[in-house]
């Protein structure tokens, strides 16, 4: 209304009549407060339709002022004029698209800056609140932006088109997208003329594959993709190298493994400083994309956290069967054969690689699918739990070994050859006497681990290796073939032995992919290396890399944050392995632990306990317990990621595990600055939560003494929130029958807050009681007899904060109880209730 104040102290027209009459004044400055006052005379005359018109009209002629601050000025009125007709008008969707889109549609491609920039801001206004219908972005939108992305439009007008686009897509459906846009921002990643194009479409390129899907992305978007991986700009390189987890999310694993990672790798060894920081920053997501439920053992719920999968199909079983084997180890007679086609296999099972195939196995030995669901092999034949089958992934894909078993033994040199795009797995060959001595260290080192299915499986396929190394060195006119099954172990050799083969084959059909280990010359091997041959999830050469975080030397050459990058990531790499290549990320992980940046301590604290979820209670109490105790006694920036999931970590833990910490609980009541009153509200909450995983009298013993020691906090909120904590110990005591215990505690409280001298206290009793009510704590006649008379006592207390608060427990939560008062024979009952409607009229009065 400022507007129409300035412009009537020159005459006595209506608000129509000066909205005509100055919107066109020769004066600039009358037209831009015409422009700024459009939706204060819009909300005076917007109810009659002839007015309302005549105001659209007026902002249409407006729109074509020559002065560029008048249009600017109108075009900042256009999303709060639309807004407001969408809020009063019922046919706003007629005159927004009538009269407003077309002024935002023409200023997009206004000769003046200012006026283009205001245009595109209000563009994204309206498309963020959905005040443009789909017909108009299509209808209007769209095509302007294809004219402005033309190959000989202004190189101004295609940037910025170009940024509308790759905002517009995400409100934008599917086919509309793949129809009309996609194959100009296709034609625009191969812009050779303007670096500034590609690198817009760089930095969108993630949305854009989301948006059309694999299918799209495979066939059209990932040549583009690959050609700005490679561009000479590192800027465009370094867009890439951060979208890369977003565009792999949209690929098979197929072109996830053969493609993208070769191109990853590229990256991740670029000259430029800045590409290496940003691959080395997205390499640990990119390393996620390569997790499915079937390999993991796990699923996202919808409200994001981690959930176990605890079903899976046991008609899915592998067996090897030799034809002239012993009758104990012929699996054809209780089960019938049926081979495996690649129909059978999950789609997101990963397919071993050729070069992995190399060798055939030994003649005579049968791949075949048991239909039966229960174990053979030195097992009862009733349903049994057995967690090595339980948690075991989903089979892989063995269409390409059967091929291979009818076909006749290729040369070993093949094996030499690396496919682009794939890994190979590396062979090893057992009888160097030096690959046994560093499997038998290998084996060493899993001993203190053997509780664990998963290491009980590495330990079967690296003893069945030894073994037959041994045997081989024994006698040079035969091989062996060893296989490895189920969680038995078996080991067998066929009574015919093939002169010609010098290999080993172990295969591991419940946890890994068929894995061939031969020509291991070609290779360096450690021990540590040897283990990663177990893992066949993630590229060898990615997981290298990743491990390489670590090195001091990478935070030289690359980026000072490196490790907490690393940090940040493991989780989702170490769900991606699984728990039975946790020993790839063991070593890395306690590196990290020890890290002299608190950062790099503070980033895993915080997610110690998402890890103890992925790798299981056995490996958690074995390698996470002592990485844990230390974090406890670091700085406090440390200490807070551990406190804010504690609850989390102990209920994973064993129970005598978890009762070990109770002693460790008073030690979080010392902070390094005594200010820190965040830290003791942290942990108030956790122990209210802590309380289920305890008994009532371990609970009494040492969660109830710290509780009371937080009551007395010098913060306000520390003692509100443990106020709630000592109500839910009462709660525990009563629910678990501890009356003696429950009564003691009482006693306690009326000593400590009822007759406390301060009347905090004495406050934080009512409050108590109120809550001991809600909860239902404690029966009401034990409440009535223990608690209400020292309450009612409160009633005249002489200081009216307390009285307050009294009045308040006895209307809002006492009072409701009146029933279960009356309906009790108790004397005690009875006095409290009279003394409570004696009490009452007074403490409101009060109040």
């Amino acid at each position: 209304m400022f507007v129409h104040l300035v412009l009537s102290l020159f005459d006595n027209l209506t608000p129509l009549g000066r909205l005509e009459k100055y919107a066109f004044s020769e004066n600039i400055f009358n037209r831009q407060i015409v422009a700024r006052g459009l939706i204060d005379v819009l909300r005076e005359f917007s109810d009659n339709e002839n007015d309302f018109i005549s105001i659209m009209e007026t902002v249409a002629r407006m729109s074509e002022d020559a002065e560029p601050t008048v249009r600017a000025e109108l075009m900042e009125q256009v999303p709060n004029i639309a807004m407001f007709l969408h809020e009063s008008r019922p046919n706003f969707p007629v005159a927004f698209s009538r009269y407003l889109v077309p002024i935002v549609v023409r200023y997009l491609t206004d000769p003046n800056n200012q006026v283009r920039k205001t245009s595109q801001a209000a563009l994204l206004v309206l498309l963020e609140q959905g005040l443009i219908c789909k017909t108009d972005m299509e209808g209007k939108v769209c095509p302007v932006l294809l004219e402005l992305t033309e190959p000989n439009s202004d190189d101004d007008y295609k940037i910025e088109a170009l940024a509308i686009m790759c905002k517009l897509i995400t409100m934008l459906g599917k086919d509309t997208v793949e129809h009309r846009l996609l194959l100009r921002y296709c034609e625009l990643c191969s812009d050779s003329r303007l670096f500034q194009v590609r690198k817009v479409c760089a930095v969108n390129f993630g949305e854009f594959c989301s948006i059309v899907g694999q299918e799209a992305t495979e066939k059209l978007l990932l040549p583009k993709f690959y050609d700005l991986c490679s561009d000479s700009l590192w800027g465009i390189r370094k867009a890439c190298a951060e979208c890369f987890m977003v565009v792999s999310h949209c690929t098979s694993a197929v072109v996830r493994r053969s493609k993208l990672s070769p191109l990853f790798i590229n990256l991740i060894s670029d000259q430029s400083r800045w590409v290496r920081q940003a691959a080395f920053q997205s390499l640990g997501r990119f390393i996620s994309t390569f997790a499915t439920p079937s390999g993991t053992g796990f699923h996202f719920h919808e409200d994001g956290t981690l959930r176990e999968i605890r079903t899976l199909s046991t008609d899915s079983s592998l067996s090897i069967c030799f034809p002239e084997s012993p009758p104990h180890l012929d699996l054809t007679e209780q089960c019938s054969e049926k081979v495996l086609s690649a129909s059978q296999t999950p789609e997101d099972t990963y397919y071993p690689p050729a070069q992995s195939l190399n060798k055939p196995p030994a003649e005579g030995i049968i791949l075949v699918r048991s239909e039966c669901s229960t174990p053979t092999f030195n097992q009862q034949t009733d349903d049994m739990y057995n967690s090595f089958h339980y948690w075991r992934p989903v089979l892989p894909d063995i269409s390409q070994d059967l091929e291979l078993l009818q076909s006749e033994g290729k040369d070993e040199e093949t094996g030499k050859e690396m496919l682009k795009g794939e890994e190979e797995v590396p062979n090893l060959n057992p009888k160097d006497p030096a690959m046994s001595c560093q499997i038998q260290k290998v084996l060493e080192s899993l001993q203190p681990h053997l509780d664990d299915p998963d290491v009980q499986a590495q330990v079967q396929v690296l003893s069945a290796a030894l073994k037959a190394a041994q045997l081989e060195s024994q006698e040079n006119d035969g091989d062996q073939v060893v296989s490895v099954l189920g969680n038995e172990g078996i080991t067998h050799k066929p009574p015919e032995m093939d002169t010609n083969l010098h290999i080993v084959t172990i295969s591991v059909f419940f946890c890994y992919p068929l894995i061939n280990i031969n020509h291991m010359s070609l290779f360096p091997l450690t021990p540590s290396s040897l283990l990663f041959i177990l893992q066949n999830v993630v590229p060898q050469q990615l997981l290298d890399q990743y491990l390489s975080m670590t090195d001091p030397a990478r935070a030289q050459t690359v980026d000072t944050e490196i490790a907490r990058h690393c940090a940040f990531s493991l989780p989702g790499v170490a769900l991606t392995l699984g728990r039975q290549n946790w020993h790839c990320l063991k070593d890395t992980y306690e590196t990290l632990a020890t890290d002299v940046q608190w950062k790099v301590r503070r980033t895993l604290a915080f997610s110690i306990h998402e890890l103890a979820v992925i790798l299981g209670d056995q490996l958690t109490a074995a390698d996470l317990v002592p990485i844990f105790n230390g974090f406890l006694k670091d700085l406090d920036e440390v200490r807070i990621g551990v406190l804010k999931h504690l609850y989390d970590f102990l209920k994973l833990l064993h129970a005598d595990k978890r009762r070990e910490y109770l002693y460790q609980l008073q030690e979080f009541m010392v902070t390094d600055n005594s200010r820190n009153w965040r830290f003791r509200f942290e942990l108030a909450e956790q122990l209210i939560l802590i309380i289920e995983l305890y008994s009532h009298h371990d609970v009494y013993n040492y969660l109830r003494q710290i509780a009371l020691d937080l009551c007395s906090d010098k913060v306000s909120e520390v003692r509100w929130i443990s106020y709630k904590l000592v109500v839910e110990i009462l709660q525990k005591l009563y629910s678990c029958g501890a009356h003696d215990l429950s009564l003691n505690f009482i006693n306690e409280l009326v000593v400590r807050f009822c007759h406390c001298p301060k009347w905090v206290g004495r406050q934080a009793f009512a409050f108590i009681c109120q809550a001991v009510v809600e909860e239902d704590c404690m029966p009401m006649d034990q409440f009535a007899q223990h608690l209400l008379p020292c309450l009612l006592s409160l009633s005249s207390d002489p200081v009216p904060n307390v009285r307050v608060l009294v009045a308040k427990a006895l209307r809002q939560s006492v009072l409701e109880k009146c029933k279960i008062f009356t309906c009790t024979n108790s004397p005690h009952t009875h006095i409290a209730l009279g003394s409570c409607f004696d009490t009452i009229p007074y403490s409101w009065q009060c109040s």
